[in-house]
């Protein structure tokens, strides 16, 4: 393989990793809506169930992506793990720790395809974009009124 190729079976295993944590997130944004309770609860559930479509879409663009370069989409689901504690801290912590793990895998797939293949560099920047904007959102969440310093967990 040359400086400028892909490693395609490289490309195609964090793809089905993107798609497995996409559908995860589908899965735990979902949940976390209807564990919702209390004054906040529809801002908040219409915000998680806006997290959850996204995912999806995101979920189906990775999914294309494996297709189109001939390979098979994966049937598995990311990590699911849950404190099962269903106060809005707690759902924002878990989110947080899923939207960065997401953002990892995301910048995986750029150091893969960077200066070899332009769609897929292109998307994968783009994502890179969106999931640092979905951290630094839920980061926002954490903090307290007045807060300027990022939440630590």
């Amino acid at each position: 393989m040359s400086e400028t190729e892909i490693d395609k079976p490289a490309v195609l295993a964090v793809l089905n990793q993107i798609l497995e944590a996409e559908l995860a997130g589908v899965v735990r944004y979902t949940h976390y809506s209807l564990m919702v309770y209390g004054y906040g609860r529809i801002p908040i559930v219409d915000w998680l169930r806006g997290q959850a479509s996204e995912s999806l879409l995101h979920a189906q663009e990775a999914g294309e992506y494996i297709t189109s370069m001939g390979g098979h989409p994966s049937l598995g689901i990311g990590k699911l793990l849950e404190s099962e504690k269903h106060d809005i801290g707690a759902i924002l912590r878990e989110s947080l720790e899923h939207e960065r793990s997401a953002l990892t895998l995301y910048r995986s797939l750029l150091k893969l395809v960077e200066d070899r293949e332009i769609m897929l560099e292109e998307y994968a920047r783009q994502m890179v974009a969106a999931e640092s904007k979905h951290v630094t959102e839920v980061d926002k969440m954490l903090r307290m009124p007045g807060e300027l310093e990022p939440f630590t967990m």
